[in-house]
């Protein structure tokens, strides 16, 4: 089993991991007070976020089991290399079970709280659906063989996916509208923060072993801190640059 080299570099891991793990977290919370204080959710695009619940879903099957499961383990070392550490830290697990809670709790706040006349799409749903129902098929597929890294690949892959999509109907909303009022401009400097920190993590990791295993092993985190970071730069340029808020709104509530 791979140890490793670098006392210094070891803590640089956990320190860039577990600071990715605070920032990451502490950004749904922006969004669940900004909705509380308004006690409105018109301006959070909906899609948004029943797209993240199943992203953060299958995220977090990902990260526990390979985390938790000897058997993953060896299969994951069989591909890799004996000598090749697990890509997964305690710190992305805790992030996957934290942000299925909270993702979970704002569609609490979205069933409770003023909706205007927004509402999931059908668009939304058919994606959602298509996504657990391939899984499904994968499971099937998977346990004859056990070929459980395999599995576990597809639910890697459907998070990337959900990234990929769960960010453009709110980019396409605040477009539309012109404004970014009623979605948190914290909760995306945070998710920000997480993914760049998130990358150094792995970078830590790849020049203790010498080599880039960690990036493309585990091309779900890699490819979801590059989507997460794209799209936020993106938010903030709507927010700041194209869609600045006017003084007649209200900063302490949509400030948030």
């Amino acid at each position: 089993m791979a140890s490793w080299n670098s006392a210094s570099l070891e803590v640089l891991y956990n320190v860039f991991g577990w600071i990715a793990f605070v920032s990451w977290s502490i950004s749904f919370y922006p969004q669940v007070i900004l909705n509380f204080r308004r006690k409105s959710v018109v301006g959070l695009n909906f899609d948004f976020v029943v797209l993240n619940l199943t992203k953060h879903s299958s995220y977090l099957i990902y990260n526990a089991s390979v985390f938790f499961s000897a058997a993953v383990q060896r299969q994951y070392r069989e591909k890799y290399g004996f000598n090749q550490m697990i890509p997964v830290a305690a710190n992305d697990v805790a992030f996957s079970i934290h942000a299925v809670l909270l993702t979970a709790f704002t569609l609490f706040q979205i069933a409770i709280y003023d909706r205007g006349n927004q509402k999931v799409s059908k668009t939304s749903i058919g994606i959602v659906s298509a996504a657990w129902l391939s899984l499904a098929v994968c499971v099937f597929i998977a346990l004859p063989t056990h070929s459980w890294l395999w599995l576990l690949s597809c639910f890697n892959t459907v998070q990337v996916v959900m990234t990929v999509v769960k960010y453009i109907p709110q980019a396409v909303m605040n477009f539309r509208r012109k404004s970014t009022v009623g979605f948190s401009i914290g909760n995306i400097l945070l998710d920000l923060l997480g993914g760049l920190t998130n990358y150094g993590q792995m970078a830590m990791q790849s020049i203790d072993q010498n080599s880039w295993v960690n990036f493309y092993g585990n091309i779900g985190k890699t490819l979801l801190s590059l989507v997460s970071i794209f799209f936020d730069l993106l938010f903030i340029l709507q927010h700041y640059v194209l869609y600045p808020a006017k003084k007649v709104d209200s900063p302490n509530l949509d400030e948030v």
